[in-house]
């Protein structure tokens, strides 16, 4: 018995149909690639699936943008697909990618900032990032600490030394927002910490000295010992005579070569001719450093000099110090 073609033609689009879906499931489940280096897709806060799709269909993973979309849906939750940068491994497929997105598992990238760096290599280092979205790239330093919340109205020390992870293609403005929490919760631990007779009245103070600490050696073991040496000035009323803060109000004028002249040139942060501490931090100070400044050990050391080893010699009064130069540094 022959079908009526309206039935016929029914028959023939369900027939086409299931094939179509048997083909969709199939190819959903399926590995997108044998073999070869992982493939990175990107889905943008705020962008859809037609976006991901596309992207799909260019790598040559999929022949059509529909078919994604088609086997998106047919998979479930494409309306809980988290933003973010995913990778495609060889063995992966269409299901597989859903489900790492559906779970948010992106990529997890990094970036370090290295104790004694100040804000302007750390800048570098985050506009220099490929993982990141430089957000902030042309933004002034004002209205950087503006966005992060910060209550200061300098950048330098404020960013804490460390590793920072972060999904890949996040916005750089979350990776500061974490460094500057960071840096006043470690700041805030070593304030509320502090030894009775700290010579700083302020956090901000510690901060600044732990800086300078930071700067002027980068052996740990001397670190507490140099606190010490800046701490009895400062109680003293002595310049603290540091070369980093000299060096770092000099900016890009210095050449690498520390003169008498530059020592002798009134500056903010020339310590050789003004008391007291600089304006700012001159660096990012580690925990050490932190530690150090606001718990310096009991010490009548005034003068320390630097061996050529990376350990300094330290000496109670200036005929002891002079002899130490003499023997470290003009042989």
């Amino acid at each position: 018995m022959r079908l009526p073609k309206p039935i016929l033609v029914a028959v023939v689009i369900v027939v086409i149909g299931l094939a179509a879906l048997l083909g969709l499931r199939h190819h959903a489940g399926s590995a997108l690639m044998r073999d070869g280096a992982p493939v990175r897709v990107a889905l943008e806060p705020g962008s859809g699936l037609r976006s991901l799709a596309r992207q799909m269909h260019a790598k040559g993973f999929v022949p059509h943008p529909f078919v994604f979309i088609a086997e998106a849906r047919l998979h479930g939750g494409a309306e809980r697909l988290q933003a973010g940068v995913y990778e495609i491994r060889p063995g992966m497929s269409v299901n597989d990618l859903l489900a790492a997105m559906i779970r948010g598992d992106a990529v997890r990238d990094r970036i370090r900032f290295i104790e004694g760096w100040t804000f302007s290599q750390m800048r570098a280092a985050m506009d220099a990032h490929p993982g990141l979205r430089h957000d902030t790239a042309g933004w002034s330093v004002g209205t950087l600490l503006e966005r992060i919340g910060a209550i200061e109205k300098h950048p330098e020390g404020l960013f804490f030394p460390d590793s920072y992870q972060f999904t890949a293609g996040s916005s750089d403005l979350v990776v500061w927002r974490k460094a500057y929490a960071h840096m006043r919760n470690m700041l805030e631990r070593a304030w509320r910490d502090r030894s009775t007779n700290v010579p700083v009245t302020t956090p901000y103070e510690a901060l600044i000295l732990a800086s300078i600490v930071e700067k002027e050696t980068g052996r740990a073991e001397d670190r507490p010992r140099i606190a010490a040496v800046f701490a009895n000035r400062l109680r003293l009323g002595m310049r603290l005579q540091s070369d980093p803060t000299v060096i770092y109000g000099m900016g890009q004028a210095f050449d690498g070569n520390l003169r008498r002249a530059d020592l002798e040139r009134d500056s903010p942060y020339n310590t050789y001719v003004r008391a007291g501490l600089p304006p700012t931090p001159i660096a990012a100070p580690g925990v050490d450093a932190l530690l150090a400044a606001t718990n310096p050990p009991a010490s009548r050391a005034l003068y320390f000099v630097a061996k050529g080893d990376g350990t300094s010699e330290f000496s109670d009064n200036l005929d002891d110090h002079n002899r130490a130069v003499n023997r470290y540094q003009r042989h």
